[in-house]
C-alpha cells in the first residue's frame, strides 16, 4: 500500500474530521519539502493527539500506518529511487521536475542524486 492508497484507507476507515484530517496531512505532504522521517513524527503526533469514535477505529487507523511505516520509513534506506517514489506516491512530482526541484525529492526521500 503506497501513501496515495493509505489515505484513501484511512478516509474509507474514518470519513469524519479526524480521518479526513490525517489522510489531508498524509496527501499536503507530498507537496512540500519535509523528509519521510518528518513524515513518520507528524502522523504519530496526529494519531496520538486525535479522538477517533471507538478505540477499535483507533487501533485500525493506527494498524494502516503502522504497516506503512514500518514498510516505507523503516525500509527506506533499502530502496531504490524508484520504489521510494511509488512508496510516497512522488513518481509524477520526480517526472516533471528540474533539476532544483528533483533535490528536494531526494532529500525528502533520504536519497542521493
Amino acid at each position: 500500500m503506497n501513501l496515495d492508497q493509505l489515505a484513501t484507507a484511512i478516509e474509507v476507515a474514518s470519513p469524519d474530521q479526524n480521518g479526513r484530517g490525517l489522510a489531508d496531512l498524509l496527501r499536503s505532504w507530498k507537496a512540500d519539502s519535509k523528509t519521510a522521517k518528518d513524515l513518520a513524527n507528524a502522523v504519530e503526533r496526529y494519531i496520538g493527539n486525535a479522538w477517533f469514535a471507538s478505540d477499535e477505529l483507533h487501533n485500525a487507523i493506527y494498524s494502516l500506518w503502522s504497516k506503512f511505516r514500518d514498510e516505507a520509513i523503516r525500509g527506506i534506506g533499502g530502496m531504490t529511487m524508484n520504489e521510494r517514489l511509488y512508496w510516497f506516491g512522488l513518481s509524477g512530482r520526480f517526472d516533471g521536475a528540474g533539476p532544483s526541484e528533483k533535490a528536494v525529492i531526494y532529500n525528502k526521500l533520504h536519497a542521493r542524486p
